[in-house]
């Protein structure tokens, strides 16, 4: 089975370390969840596995050390979703998408009707369908948030790194972006590594959760296996006291919740 690994990995900015010695591994076809608090290292480690941010150690995804890669074949290997894209010019939804296939396109080259059509396909599969030929500086941060996943998903790289993805997006599109986002890996055993703000939404939606604790591991867990108390004691570690207990919707599907066990702030 294909695998990612991060080894030793230390980064920061100037001479101080926010991330140190972290190491951990992920299988294909998952998709792992970034957990701490503020300041614990998690956009640090998104963008040092990203080749954003200057770092010590490895990364190495199916054999292949992404440090020895240059910017056009690493572009082609690693999607990244920062939490704001960084675009700021009137363009259309459509040609952003388009952007993603730039790696994949020679000198004054342009996307093939193919290409486009793909383009087409994840729009509508981010809710977008109806928006191909909108200005993207008009789109609102969430709406502009699946632009950018649809831009990732077009390409044909292994490696999803998304940065907070769900910071801009409503209550509905959260669980959407989620869901896609794990169709995704599944498909020819890709991986996912995503920073969360929402505990809940990675107890739910994610395959395994790495914890960040002042820039070292605090531990992995997994959700669908691993019990209740075993989760509160490493979840304790970053949030304080809390509890999880466990619930069935409408569809049978059981759901995670987490409740604040500290005593309340007077």
């Amino acid at each position: 089975m294909a695998s990612f690994d991060v080894n030793g990995l230390s980064a920061g900015y100037g001479e101080k370390n926010v991330i140190d010695g972290l190491s951990f591994s992920l299988e294909s076809g998952r998709v792992c969840g970034i957990l701490g608090a503020n300041g614990s290292g998690k956009t640090t480690l998104i963008k040092s596995i990203a080749g954003i941010v200057r770092h010590d150690g490895e990364c190495v995804l199916d054999g292949v050390k992404l440090e020895r890669l240059g910017v056009r074949k690493l572009s082609r290997q690693i999607g990244y979703i920062p939490q704001r894209s960084g675009i700021g010019i009137d363009i259309s939804v459509l040609d952003v998408v388009l952007m993603g296939f730039n790696p994949h396109l020679g000198l004054l080259e342009h996307p093939t009707e193919d290409m486009k059509n793909r383009a087409l396909c994840a729009l509508s599969a981010v809710g977008l369908g109806n928006a191909v030929q909108k200005n993207y500086m008009h789109m609102s941060e969430g709406q502009k948030q699946l632009c950018i996943l649809a831009r990732t998903l077009v390409t044909d790289g292994r490696l999803l790194l998304l940065d907070e993805p769900e910071s801009a997006l409503d209550f509905h599109f959260r669980y959407k972006m989620l869901n896609i986002i794990r169709n995704w890996v599944m498909k020819d055993d890709r991986f996912a590594l995503v920073a969360l703000h929402d505990p809940m939404l990675a107890l739910n939606y994610c395959d395994e959760l790495l914890l960040l604790k002042s820039g070292r591991k605090a531990g992995v867990l997994c959700p669908g296996r691993d019990s209740f108390e075993k989760m509160e004691e490493y979840l304790s570690q970053i949030y304080g006291s809390v509890s999880l207990a466990s619930c069935v919707g409408r569809s049978g599907r059981r759901h995670i919740i987490m409740l604040n066990e500290g005593e309340d702030e007077k």
